[in-house]
């Protein structure tokens, strides 16, 4: 029977571009092979890990590669794949959740990215490491006209492209497999079902009126700078906090009826704390939820530091010491699942991934003298626990994002994998422990301890934007590629997360 081709179409107002399907090599399933409980145990702690890094760059180059980490913590690269995803520049990326496990089947991961054309891409790839060839001589003879080893994989296609925005796409976030959130500079934030990609509410931010041009602005004349810079999210998955260009607050939003449930301006005593002055723009440029023993929290990161507020909106402390640095991203990794601990994690201009505790009895206290001799107290600061890169592991430019995936080390205990981006194209990886990690903030010392070891470099030779990572799982033995696996996603990604909906 011949196979059936897939045709360009218009779905709820969003366009889907249908990408050219080619056709699927058949893997041979090896024989089995006779071995203990023992030798099979022993031989699943020293298998290789394998880190899916996906990056975006400033020359419209969608990157995928793979970093395996050997048991001796060497690290092999493999090009997935490579190619002009957009025609400008790519602001964004985002992964969802793997699809739920299914007998006889490959779970799969989506993969979305923004950019300044007004687009939105959305991508299937694999969960799982890319099957080796079946011919040996045709990787070999591939790989030697190439810089470096490429491990192409079937598994990964594009879905098709979202024309929500009219203007440049800043933020995407898969909350659920089951939606995805994207954010631009036309003021509008979009929520869409993957299930048929249908636009389900555009949420319309405020545009600020044009009261003063504040100093590096590139707004039209007679208008004022707007756009979303970014959103967060609640786990319960029905509040959401936006910060926008231009506006000097950050809005709270109902995902329950898409609507504005509330408004937090930034005090001039706020602004002044985070080094904002009278000629600064004042405004948020990320936000992110996080949680320690004490209760929920969210973070906004300004240019040049961050602010901790409670569940209660009140400013909780402030995150950089002196002297601050420009702050490009900032997360929140967990290191205690029993507890829901986190710490946050920030990366700055001097090529460092700095960790900071924002628990209400790490925070330093401190008090300063106005210009009329009255004392004046002040936030308190977050402990600055470890950090990672910097010039004494080689890195001078700035870290323009990173994405951090936790990782099972067996009797080491588990490890967290940073894949950090610089502007200089070099994608780097590295490891540290998270028991480490738990060690130096239990400590009493001021001073932040360098951690980390530094596994590998991929040059990139493309100008990094975003960056994100995942861990594949293994791949199922009794599981082979078909040439139908194209046609049978289809079928599956409209019976999959109806119940969340």
């Amino acid at each position: 029977m011949g196979k059936r081709k897939r045709t360009d179409g218009t779905l709820n107002g969003a366009s889907i571009q249908a990408p050219i399907n080619g056709k699927k090599t058949k893997i041979s399933k090896p024989p089995a092979n006779i071995e203990s409980t023992a030798n099979t145990k022993s031989s699943e702690a020293s298998s290789p890990l394998t880190i899916q890094v996906v990056t975006g760059s400033y020359d419209r180059i969608l990157h995928g590669l793979t970093a395996t980490i050997l048991p001796d913590d060497q690290v092999e690269f493999a090009d997935t794949f490579l190619f002009n995803a957009h025609s400008s520049a790519i602001r964004c990326l985002a992964l969802s959740p793997p699809s739920a496990p299914e007998p006889g089947k490959l779970q799969k991961v989506m993969l979305a990215s923004g950019s300044s054309d007004e687009r939105v891409n959305v991508y299937n790839i694999s969960a799982h490491p890319p099957a080796l060839p079946r011919h040996r001589g045709r990787e070999d003879a591939l790989s030697a006209a190439a810089p470096r080893r490429i491990l192409e994989n079937p598994k990964n296609r594009e879905l098709g492209t979202l024309l929500h925005h009219a203007s440049t796409v800043t933020r995407l976030a898969f909350p659920t497999r089951s939606k995805l959130i994207s954010a631009s500079e036309d003021s509008t934030i979009a929520v869409t079902r993957t299930r048929d990609w249908s636009l389900l509410s555009a949420i319309k931010a405020p545009v600020p009126k044009p009261l003063g041009r504040p100093s590096g602005d590139t707004a039209a004349l007679g208008a004022a700078p707007a756009g979303v810079n970014d959103f967060a999210v609640h786990p319960s998955m029905k509040l959401m906090i936006s910060v926008s260009r231009g506006e000097r607050c950050m809005r709270l939003w109902n995902l329950m009826t898409a609507k504005k449930a509330g408004v937090l301006n930034f005090s001039r005593d706020m602004l002044q704390e985070v080094g904002e002055g009278k000629h600064s723009s004042g405004e948020g440029r990320r936000v992110v939820w996080g949680s320690t023993e004490d209760d929920d929290e969210y973070c906004v990161g300004f240019d040049r530091d961050a602010l901790v507020f409670g569940m209660d909106s009140t400013p909780k402390c402030r995150v950089m010491p002196d002297p601050r640095r420009k702050i490009h991203e900032l997360c929140y990794v967990t290191i205690d699942k029993a507890s829901d601990s986190a710490l946050l994690a920030v990366s700055t201009e001097d090529g460092k991934i700095l960790f900071f505790s924002t628990r209400s009895e790490d925070l330093a206290h401190s008090s300063s003298t106005t210009t009329e001799g009255k004392a004046k107290t002040s936030l308190p600061m977050a402990k600055l626990v470890a950090q990672v890169g910097g010039k004494e592991a080689g890195v001078s430019g700035r870290i323009k994002d990173f994405g951090v995936v936790r990782v099972s080390s067996g009797s080491d205990g588990d490890s967290l994998i940073l894949a950090a981006g610089s502007s200089d194209g070099k994608l780097r990886i590295f490891k540290l422990a998270v028991a480490e990690l738990k060690g130096a903030g239990a400590g009493t010392s001021k001073a932040a301890k360098t951690t980390g070891k530094l596994l590998g470099t991929y040059e990139t030779q493309n100008r990094i934007t975003c960056v994100e990572a995942f861990e594949m799982i293994p791949r199922p033995e009794d599981v082979e590629d078909s040439e139908d696996d194209l046609d049978e996603d289809d079928e599956d990604e409209q019976d999959e997360d109806e119940d969340e909906d």
